[in-house]
């Protein structure tokens, strides 16, 4: 019991650690706009879209990757075959329905969820906010469930401008402040990401997440990094 409440005080004052170390480095930066009168709808998925992201280490702004996101099938399932120039193939995304995620291979390992988890607000309203809780396997390992709760709130829309042009965007934030790790030794993890949602390609512009951790005996001042990655916008179709 002792222990759970460490843990639990841990998580509630990590986010206030956490702002103090990353506060230096660059963060996107769009022209805040008026919630649309009725706002847009998210472009259906078709086979042939696709998507390719410059993916960049935050800290030092080196580029890691070239990804490519592809619709391959629609149906019951939304299945987007993934590759990396440097990576290569990559785990696939499935969704099911259109906006609700079964298999994410953004985190690392990538998860499959019992439940699905909407990928972006459900309503796409400034100020719209939701928790949702599910469990997930890590993908090719079936044998083994771990919680996972996300936080997830509309912030505002704004414009944005990437390699690929310039959006209008629904800026959301996803935390997921104390999720079960399939590594037993961690004490405690933590993670968050800020997205930017342009409804009329049917996919964010931006994604930025990074991930910490405890082992036993750590503090949050010297946790450990998972990487901090800033998935930027270069071309769609």
């Amino acid at each position: 019991m002792k222990t759970d409440r460490l843990r639990k005080f841990l998580v509630l004052l990590l986010p206030i650690i956490l702002a103090g170390c990353i506060s230096a480095q660059p963060f996107p930066e769009g022209v805040n706009v008026a919630q649309p009168t009725s706002p847009p709808v998210v472009r259906a998925p078709k086979v042939g879209q696709e998507w390719v992201y410059q993916v960049r280490n935050v800290f030092n702004q080196a580029i890691i990757d070239t990804v490519t996101e592809r619709v391959v099938s629609v149906g019951n399932e939304v299945r987007i075959a993934r590759s990396g120039m440097n990576a290569g193939q990559l785990p696939d995304e499935i969704q099911s329905p259109w906006g609700v995620i079964l298999q994410d291979p953004h985190w690392n390992p990538p998860q499959t969820f019992q439940k699905g988890i909407p990928l972006w607000p459900e309503q796409l309203q400034v100020g719209w906010s939701r928790f949702y809780n599910t469990k997930y396997q890590v993908l090719n390992y079936p044998n083994a469930n771990y919680y996972w709760g996300l936080s997830m709130v509309a912030n505002n829309w704004e414009q944005i401008q990437v390699p690929a042009g310039k959006f209008l965007t629904i800026q959301y934030h996803n935390e997921i402040p104390s999720f079960e790790s399939d590594d037993v030794f961690r004490m405690a993890s933590y993670r968050q990401e800020d997205l930017w949602l342009a409804p009329e390609i049917g996919r964010w512009v931006i994604r930025r997440g990074y991930g910490r951790y405890l082992m036993s005996g750590d503090f949050w001042t010297t946790a450990y990094w998972e990487d901090y990655l800033q998935w930027e916008l270069i071309s769609w179709k």
